[in-house]
């Protein structure tokens, strides 16, 4: 799948925690939430002046990088649960994101290839 159908199919989907979706997908809204945070922190720093890398806890929030985050929070989580389940995971795997090492196990199930049949949470999709 490529970037632009990747964004809109997460985005169609926004709360949909069944089925699966392929490895590129999930890379490519992953790489689209990263670039869109980027603009979102540059916005912050141009219009209010906020300096993502401060640590200062007297600084004003980046309200436009703040929302953004806050609307990604449920398409990123239902499109995380659809990968793991192309590899055969519930995605209540998830919880590993708590834990340190986790998060490398986690890693490495969105980077596994797709299963080639159907599982327990569906057929294969049409993109992998």
């Amino acid at each position: 799948m490529e970037f632009i159908p990747s964004v809109k199919d997460a985005f169609n989907k926004y709360g949909t925690f069944s089925g699966r979706s392929s490895r590129s997908q999930y890379w490519w809204f992953f790489l689209f939430g990263i670039m869109a945070g980027l603009f979102f922190s540059i916005l912050d720093f141009a219009i209010l002046g906020v300096d993502a890398t401060s640590t200062d806890p007297n600084e004003p929030i980046g309200w436009f990088n703040l929302l953004w985050s806050l609307f990604l929070i449920i398409p990123s989580l239902a499109l995380a649960s659809r990968r793991l389940h192309d590899v055969n995971k519930s995605g209540w795997w998830q919880l590993l994101y708590i834990t340190i090492i986790g998060i490398i196990l986690l890693l490495i199930w969105y980077c596994q290839k797709s299963d080639q049949v159907e599982n327990n949470y569906g057929t294969l999709s049409n993109e992998i």
